[in-house]
């Protein structure tokens, strides 16, 4: 079966197609093929989640060569969630970006599709090497995502954001030639197999290989004090790309759990648990640096993505956890912040939009032009950020705090957990009252022609999600648990090997 190569292959045909001239000089025939593309990129994820659930892994070799030696993708029921979240993130997004923020430069389509390739191609790939592959396709479209649109600012952010990347992938080449020269192979579940029984000179390449691994995706997540770029690189691009950048910091976290909760996890021998300790501290930092930046931003998409750090650090903790519950809870919580950060973003969007001059920032300004609409998405989105009964967000915290109390980690993660609450609960609060209520004069007489019902329906589904994830938390629940337990269980190691999952 051809499923599992489908969700890298249909983004990647659309943007070949895209760029054919007769297409690429017509922005809507543009629209209509990505579109048509993210629709049909949904259908199959949706698709890959049942089937994993319902009969365990799909793998599939490219070109027949079969692993450890050839490009082998593989689809379980943790690749299968991350394929979902991205494409529902990428309809909606993009559907807004359609509203006029695709006109501001060119080639705006094809690089939405190359990102998605490489971001759906780094959750299939049973490969650390070609994860750095498909880590590279991402990374060379967002430069390009990121600054669309031109501007001083989104250059100097620019900067920083592709020098840290650049810095990440040297680092992770060199990693990779350090576990290949220790384990013989870069194929994940054929490391963990080798992992317990590993000679003893071949431990301490291993294990630097390891952390070294580690930093560069607490890179790639934003991990304190590797953070920094992110809250600037957030703010100053548009708003269609930011949004889909909420689901890139998920992909370092991903990665650690594929590889570290795999091959550096309990059962390795002199391999287990590696950096677990620092990683912990570091996550906990996080959260606080997360909260504190919250706290002093003086504009929407700032204070949002500071919100995005401090659900990365509350994601690392539950990999530093490293229990199945853990993992499970971090991956229904990593559905319900990539959705809402992307949402928050949308959100932010018909705000600049409605503000004029004032933009985003915690001004006072004139009223909008559409207040009870763009409130109530503004505080569905914030209560759903923070964590308030009866959104995603509780349920994925109570989900994390009651995996700390069964790994023995809640003296530590109950009070980060509920202090960053505190924080985003302040936050938002300030920034609400200042956006909608601290208003004057008459509606911008620009945002009728700015803010389209393409926009409003696209931030509108977004944030929709947050119910799905509500109604639906029972069985996302038990999913996720399945998930883990796949994946702590070896299901994925025993397929490759020709076991039955």
């Amino acid at each position: 079966m051809h499923l599992p190569a489908l969700p890298v292959l249909l983004p990647f045909f659309a943007a070949i197609l895209i760029l054919y001239p007769w297409f690429n000089k017509r922005l809507h025939l543009q629209r209509l093929v990505a579109q048509f593309g993210l629709l049909m990129l949904v259908a199959v994820s949706m698709l890959t989640l049942f089937k994993t659930l319902a009969d365990g892994p799909m793998g599939y070799a490219m070109g027949d060569w079969e692993a450890p030696f050839g490009i082998y993708l593989l689809a379980d029921p943790l690749a299968a969630f991350m394929l979902v979240v991205t494409s529902v993130l990428a309809l909606c997004t993009h559907l807004f970006a359609c509203g006029g923020e695709d006109k501001t430069g060119r080639f705006f389509h094809p690089l939405f599709m190359f990102q998605l390739m490489g971001l759906n191609g780094a959750f299939l790939t049973a490969d650390a090497f070609n994860l750095f592959v498909f880590f590279e396709i991402l990374l060379i479209a967002s430069y390009s995502l990121l600054i669309h649109g031109g501007g001083r600012e989104r250059t100097r952010a620019a900067q920083h954001y592709v020098l840290y990347n650049l810095i990440g992938s040297a680092f992770f080449l060199i990693a990779l030639a350090l576990l290949y020269r220790a384990f013989g192979t870069l194929n994940i579940p054929d490391m963990a197999s080798r992992a317990p029984t590993l000679p003893e000179e071949s431990v301490p390449l291993a294990q630097a290989g390891g952390l070294l691994l580690m930093v560069v995706f607490g890179v790639k997540a934003a991990l304190l004090p590797l953070h920094f770029w992110l809250p600037r690189t957030y703010s100053t691009t548009s708003v269609p790309v930011a949004a889909l950048f909420a689901v890139m910091t998920k992909v370092g976290v991903y990665s650690l759990w594929r590889i570290h909760s795999v091959v550096f996890g309990h059962d390795s021998g002199e391999l287990s648990d590696l950096g677990v300790v620092p990683l912990a501290w570091l996550s906990g930092l996080t959260v606080l640096a997360g909260a504190i930046g919250a706290l002093a931003s003086q504009t929407l998409r700032w204070l949002i993505a500071n919100l995005i750090v401090i659900s990365v650090g509350t994601l690392l903790m539950t990999v530093a956890m490293g229990t199945t519950q853990s993992v499970a809870a971090g991956l229904y919580y990593t559905l319900h912040s990539t959705l809402m950060s992307g949402a928050f973003f949308l959100v932010a969007g018909l705000i600049l939009m409605q503000r004029g001059q004032a933009e985003d920032r915690f001004v006072r300004s004139r009223p909008f032009l559409y207040p009870v609409f763009t409130g109530v998405l503004f505080a569905v989105t914030a209560m759903a950020m923070i964590g308030l009964p009866p959104f995603s967000g509780f349920l994925g915290k109570v989900f994390i705090l009651q995996a700390a109390v069964d790994s023995g980690d809640a003296i530590w993660v109950w009070p980060l957990v509920l202090i960053s609450g505190l924080a985003a609960l302040i936050a938002l609060s300030r920034a609400g009252t200042t956006l909608f209520w601290r208003t004057q004069g008459s509606v911008v007489p620009e945002a009728k022609e700015k803010v389209s019902n393409v926009h409003l329906v696209a931030s509108g589904l977004l944030v929709a999600t947050t119910l799905v994830l509500v109604i639906g938390g029972g069985p996302l629940t038990e999913w996720s648990l399945r998930a883990a337990q796949d994946l702590h269980a070896g299901v994925t190691l025993n397929y490759l090997n020709g076991g039955q999952p």
